[in-house]
């Protein structure tokens, strides 16, 4: 079997990089998100240095590693722990949609966009990034913290409502009529009920099946079973994140633990493909044109998101620190935009170069504002009181490592 001198080249170029470049992060106490997408932009069509050899295998390895962040980040919880979760957040996904779809619906009409345009944007300006905060979450040791629920409930709430927005932008932008919309809306609605449903009451039995002794048989098991899940989820228009993390969360206990030791380090390599990939579907030289009216929506809705943690979090009970930790944390856009680029097809032309400038700001800056935002050293030993409710019943490792940390102090800050 001949293998292209070109791919292997490249793909130990990027490799090599992404290693220096975890490297100055971890050098710094800084998490690599914004670098990787920085290079990605160096590597991509218009770049520096385009790869063009490895970019088939790039765009394949993103849309593994988005599936195993959110895989990962579901087995940090069970089903039992997430459902009561999400029903204290409600409100805070009705606030999340009024305070981040509005402004990007209004944008795309002043712009001058079709229907099947505003919106597409109105759910750019919405959906953060759960690719991005799921690995700065665990970058920065910040899984067990009061605010994280919160934060995850939000990101997961945004996810599901995916599952019925897809259906309908798609119908939209075919032109099909409001009857084709909302049978596609409630075909996508009763299969997401279904699936949490199913995971809830039948869990366990999953979880024996797919955590043999051997490690081995662990890797193959879990991510085949969710990558099937996963392709299942994006044929029925529900977004293969939401399957990913439904598996997530069937795994509980010793299951999820050791499904979380043999998956890390698959994890971050493809983690790392993807935010590389995320950097590469922006051409720089397209981007100028719309970079002021991008600025200006990205800087109202880092601000609307803010607010949309504050919310969420103080009905967490965490403090002024938390609340600025968790709205922070919320701001990064990333993955969907590149889905609605792609079904906005009669808006592409003047939408994608808007997207993009919104989207690569905030995805480079969310991460770094979470980074600066306020912490407070407490002991991390969580009191009996902060483990007595909704999903702090109990203190869970952090996805990036299981050994005491230091940054473990930011736990119950407030």
């Amino acid at each position: 079997m001949h293998t292209p001198v070109a791919l292997l080249l490249e793909l130990g170029i990027i490799l090599t990089a992404s290693s220096l470049i975890v490297a100055g992060a971890r050098r710094f106490a800084l998490t690599p998100v914004p670098l990787y997408l920085l290079a990605g932009l160096a590597l991509g069509d218009g770049g520096i240095a385009p790869v063009p050899a490895a970019r088939e295998f790039v765009d394949t390895g993103a849309a593994i590693g988005l599936i195993l962040l959110l895989l990962t980040l579901g087995l940090d919880f069970t089903a039992r722990e997430f459902t009561a979760s999400l029903r204290r957040h409600r409100s805070s996904a009705v606030v999340d949609l009024v305070l981040n779809a509005i402004p990007g619906a209004v944008a795309g009409w002043l712009f001058g966009l079709d229907a099947a345009g505003v919106l597409a944007l109105a759910g750019v300006t919405y959906v953060s990034s759960s690719g991005i905060i799921a690995r700065l979450l665990g970058d920065l040791r910040r899984l067990g913290n009061r605010e994280t629920p919160a934060v995850l409930s939000v990101l997961v709430l945004e996810d599901f409502a995916m599952a019925a927005y897809l259906p309908l932008l798609a119908v939209v932008t075919a032109g099909g009529s409001w009857w084709e919309a909302l049978f596609a809306v409630l075909a996508a609605t009763a299969v997401v009920g279904a699936a949490v449903g199913a995971s809830s009451r039948w869990g366990h039995h999953v979880g024996r099946v797919l955590s043999p002794a051997d490690a081995e048989q662990v890797l193959l098991r879990v991510l085949g079973f969710t990558l099937v899940i996963a392709a299942l989820a994006e044929l029925v228009h529900v977004s293969a994140a939401v399957g990913a993390f439904l598996v997530g969360l069937t795994l509980t206990g010793a299951a999820a633990e050791r499904a979380r030791t043999v998956l890390g380090p698959l994890r971050d390599l493809f983690a790392a493909v993807f935010f590389l990939a995320l950097g590469m579907s922006a051409d720089p030289g397209h981007l100028l044109p719309a970079l002021p009216a991008a600025a200006v929506l990205a800087l109202i809705t880092a601000i609307t998101k803010v607010a949309t943690g504050w919310y969420a979090a103080g009905r967490e009970g965490a403090g002024r620190r938390g609340r600025l930790r968790a709205g922070t944390a919320l701001v990064a856009r990333g993955e969907f935009s590149v889905v609605v680029i792609g079904l906005a097809a009669t808006a592409q032309d003047r939408l994608a170069a808007l997207v993009t400038c919104y989207v690569i700001p905030l995805a480079v800056c969310g991460p770094v504002l979470t980074r600066l935002a306020p912490t407070r050293g407490v002991p991390s030993r969580m009191r009996a009181s902060d483990r007595a409710s909704g999903m702090l019943d109990k203190p869970r490792p952090s996805t990036a490592a299981s050994a005491p940390d230091p940054a473990r102090s930011e736990v119950r800050s407030g």
